[in-house]
């Protein structure tokens, strides 16, 4: 079988992402629900940090104003982190991976998209930060960069907001 592909169409253009649901089964399948039921529609990039990540998915971002966001998750609660020893994605550039509180089994919608190789995130490599990868972009990772490149203010939210219009699944 095929892993899906899913269309990003932001206010600052569209990229798209393999999303490795044959390998990370329970990340990939939470997000992907996300994206057909909607919830991601609407939102906006909370967290963006300039050669690091750009982040996004929290229910409260809808409003980029709303001092919650980032603080929270789906309707459907908490996932299980998903550490397999047959799917070892490192956080390299490019890639997608299952955002948490810092405690485990704490992730649930909000993902982050690496901007640089963040090999200490890994769930396999030492130190705390676990955060399981489950998918990759394979188009339009200047739109990424441009997201990344928006300037900041505090708590490393976007001045301008960046919005997420819309997220479909292809194959």
């Amino acid at each position: 079988m095929t892993n899906p592909v899913v269309t990003f169409e932001t206010s600052l253009g569209t990229f798209k992402a393999e999303i490795f649901l044959d390998e990370m089964p329970i990340t990939a399948g939470n997000f992907l629900a996300l994206v057909r039921s909607g919830f991601y529609d609407g939102l906006h990039f909370h967290r963006v940090i300039r050669d690091f990540m750009v982040q996004f998915g929290c229910p409260f971002s809808r409003d980029p104003l709303d001092p919650r966001a980032g603080t929270g998750g789906p309707p459907s609660g908490s996932i299980p982190d998903e550490h397999l020893a047959t799917a070892r994605f490192s956080n390299t550039k490019g890639t997608l991976a299952m955002a948490n509180t810092g405690r485990p089994n704490s992730g649930g919608s909000q993902f982050f998209i690496n901007t640089a190789d963040n090999f200490y995130l890994d769930w396999f490599s030492p130190g705390v930060s676990k955060h399981p990868v489950f998918g990759r972009v394979t188009e339009g990772m200047e739109v990424v960069h441009a997201i990344e490149a928006t300037p900041t203010g505090p708590g490393d939210r976007p001045k301008t907001p960046v919005k997420m219009i819309h997220i479909t699944v292809g194959q």
